[in-house]
């Protein structure tokens, strides 16, 4: 099985370090509307809720939507940069990523949102590894290091200023502003790297499974539909029965596939280390506990709390920035404590902050979600890093850069399957509160119209206009059936991670990877 075994430039592209921290520029302007993509959005959802009519169903797939075509593409995408260039499928994934965001602002209804937003993640899967194998490629070993904390910096810090960016946008513009600005980024990125990137290919390319691509989509497609639609539908539903079924039977076939294809999309050989698995594991988990969660706090913050976008921005700003300071000590950790206890404790003290979270109040004040925010920067931290090692190095050295893009991957299914069924956690608890909070004055309104009202408030919302006194019942009802269901939300996220913190207890420290390719092949 040919294997992306190292980055080499092209031959007539000349050394490909001619401009190292240019390339470092241009990457980073690149990957930087990756990640302010993930937080403006966040920001953005209760807005784009209210002025297209959307449905809980519906947010929740423009946060799926997008994360399954990353999870999806990501290993292909490293593999396309193996046969054609990493620095051609770098460019093409920063105009595609620039021309969708501007598509998405000008589109007007939910379903041409949720469409474009699946192409946009196809597009950020091609940003992500071919910017660090043009990384690999530009920087000598000995600076490498050097580059990628630069590198981590410009990411923590982008993503600290998301939910102030987005916050801004959102009320002063508007909602459609918060994917417009990735057009000038990605102008500024698409230029710089036209002029100072030097084309990388890997010294032994290999075949893209597109077959495995199909099954892999499919299953995860199955999956998170069901999960979303089961609320819906109801959980005995032939529909969501059927869909589940389909999922573990594309699964099957896919996992088969995976066993005899010459050159396998995910090579299951991979697995065989049990701490790979692991890792993985973790990286899934964590990111379900992470993703899920966080897809509710805006809806608090805006429906629930009654703050601005703006506000909720800042109230959500502890998180980032503590991430900015807790990524460089947990490698220092990582580096004394080894993976084990440093991913377990980090595990554990995320447990914490989601616990301190089921307790909101209503009316909690800044401090009270500041606190958890922390704690979660600190505890999210050290096991996005040290799952990252843990994957990549157990894996045997020939498959270190398909590891590499199974821990990307696995990051984002986390991401959509929290999001999913997080979601129809809350939403069923909202349904299932929301008639009682009501009282006897829930007799009084039409059974459809009690429908309508049960879905505004899986999103911490109420219909307006309502005449009073009933309309000041709908809404504390609504507020309190959404706060028990986020409540329960976080309840279940502390319960993954208590789970994760026993499973790294099992991890071992992996090899020492230097020379090994950080990119996707």
């Amino acid at each position: 099985m040919a294997q992306a075994l190292a980055v080499q430039p092209d031959a007539s592209a000349g050394s490909g370090k001619s401009h190292p921290w240019m390339t470092l520029l241009a990457v980073s302007l690149g990957v930087i509307m990756v990640m302010l993509d993930g937080t403006v959005v966040s920001i953005a959802n209760p807005v784009i809720q209210a002025d297209l009519k959307a449905s809980l169903s519906d947010l929740q797939w423009v946060t799926s939507g997008y994360l399954l075509a990353l999870a999806v593409f990501l290993i292909t995408a490293g593999k396309l940069g193996d046969l054609f260039g990493h620095k051609r499928i770098f460019l093409i994934g920063v105009a595609g990523f620039a021309l969708t965001s501007l598509a998405i602002g000008l589109s007007g209804s939910v379903g041409a949102l949720i469409a474009l937003r699946v192409l946009q993640g196809l597009f950020g899967a091609m940003l992500q590894p071919a910017a660090l194998a043009l990384l690999r490629s530009a920087f000598p070993g000995e600076k490498l290091n050097m580059a990628m904390g630069a590198w981590g910096a410009i990411i923590g810090l982008s993503s600290a200023g998301g939910p102030i960016i987005g916050g801004l946008l959102v009320e002063n513009v508007s909602w459609q502003s918060v994917f417009f600005i990735n057009v000038p980024v990605g102008v500024i990125a698409l230029a710089v790297g036209l002029w100072v990137l030097q084309e990388s290919r890997a010294q032994t390319l290999s075949r893209v499974d597109w077959l495995g691509v199909v099954l892999l989509s499919g299953t995860m497609f199955s999956l998170v539909w069901a999960i979303i639609k089961a609320p819906e539908w109801g959980w005995g539903d032939p529909w969501t029965i059927g869909f589940i079924v389909a999922t573990v039977v594309i699964g099957a076939i896919f996992l088969f596939w995976q066993s005899r294809a010459r050159e396998p999309l995910l090579p299951l050989s991979l697995f065989r280390n049990v701490s790979v698995s692991i890792g993985t594991g973790l990286m899934i988990m964590v990111a379900f506990s992470m993703f899920g969660a966080m897809f509710f706090l805006t809806f608090f913050f805006q429906g629930v709390h009654g703050l601005s976008p703006m506000d909720s921005g800042l109230r959500m700003l502890p998180m980032s920035a503590g991430m900015i300071v807790a990524s460089p000590l947990a490698g220092v950790l990582i580096g004394k404590l080894g993976p084990k206890i440093t991913i377990a404790g980090g595990m554990l003290v995320t447990a914490v902050a989601m616990f301190l979270m089921s307790r909101l109040g209503m009316d909690a004040a800044f401090i009270d979600t500041a606190i958890p925010f922390v704690l979660l920067a600190f505890g999210l931290s050290p096991v996005f890093v040290g799952a990252t090692e843990i994957i990549v190095g157990n894996a045997p050295e020939d498959l270190s850069g398909v590891a590499g893009g199974v821990q990307q991957s696995a990051m984002q299914v986390g991401g959509a399957l929290g999001t999913a069924i997080l979601g129809a956690v809350v939403s069923s608890k909202v349904a299932e509160m929301f008639v009682g909070n009501l009282g006897p004055a829930a007799s009084e309104i039409p059974p459809k119209d009690l429908a309508l009202m049960e879905k505004a408030a899986a999103v911490g919302a109420a219909p307006p206009g309502l005449p009073e006194p009933m309309g000041s019942l709908i809404t504390k009802a609504a507020h309190m059936s959404f706060m028990e269901g986020l409540h329960l939300g976080f309840t279940v996220s502390t319960g993954v991670a208590v789970l994760a913190a026993l499973l790294a207890l099992f991890v071992k420290a992996g090899r020492k990877t230097e020379g090994a390719p950080v990119h996707v092949g």
